[in-house]
């Protein structure tokens, strides 16, 4: 802490958090004690060397993006993209044996729309990655959403937790099995989009939506 208190925060994110994860980086924690929590305290930002050498703070609570997200969409953020919806429910069992959950549930349109939320934070320049290890959670999560169609929408949400990125990819390079189902998934029907979010100390402002590729761009060979 500023003065010098050593404390241990809860980490919710528990994937390798690759490009962020740095020793020695600032952080930003949320003083958050109740009685059945083991830790007061809770991990919330680090601060990063982001695209064009500034430093950037980057949301890594995956606990975080659900909330921003039904924020938004729940102030007419994404009605372009999803459409003006009645009601939201968060966590529905779905899928063909109803052991998946899915994010958010819109209905109040013409068919359902079943959301499904990423938290996004591993970066190549200006371009977020996701994921940024093999998951076959994640994996799942896109054939399940495929698995709605077409009776209902199925949507993917990356939710993009630093500035400094304007354009999303999948991660490839550390899972190729799920980009080949992220462009499977889209030209089956599923919708991606990737809001952008900047991270401050006394709040999170939504920065818009970030255009989204079918693969990361090739990255130039050093001195060519």
């Amino acid at each position: 802490l500023a003065d010098g208190t050593e404390v241990t925060a809860h980490c919710a994110n528990t994937g390798p958090m690759t490009g962020v994860c740095q020793v020695g980086a600032p952080v930003r924690i949320r003083h958050d004690p109740a009685p059945h929590r083991k830790l007061a305290w809770t991990w919330e930002q680090i601060q990063v060397r982001g695209d064009g050498g500034q430093p950037e703070w980057v949301g890594i609570n995956t606990a975080l993006p659900n909330r921003l997200l039904e924020q938004a969409i729940r102030q007419g953020r994404m009605d372009a993209q999803l459409g003006a919806c009645t009601t939201i429910r968060r966590e529905v069992t779905y899928g063909s044996r109803k052991k998946s959950r899915i994010d958010l549930l819109l209905d109040g349109g013409e068919r359902p729309v079943y959301v499904e939320i990423k938290n996004t934070t591993w970066s190549r320049g200006p371009v977020a990655l996701f994921p940024d290890t093999e998951t076959t959670r994640g994996q799942k999560h896109l054939q399940e959403l495929m698995d709605v169609l077409p009776t209902a929408r199925a949507v993917l949400l990356l939710c993009i937790s630093r500035s400094d990125c304007h354009s999303f990819a999948p991660g490839d390079r550390a899972d190729p099995r799920y980009g080949e189902l992220f462009r499977m998934a889209r030209t089956a029907g599923v919708e991606v989009y990737a809001p952008r979010f900047a991270h401050r100390l006394d709040g999170v402002d939504w920065c818009g939506l970030a255009t989204v590729l079918e693969r990361q761009p090739e990255e130039p060979t050093p001195g060519a």
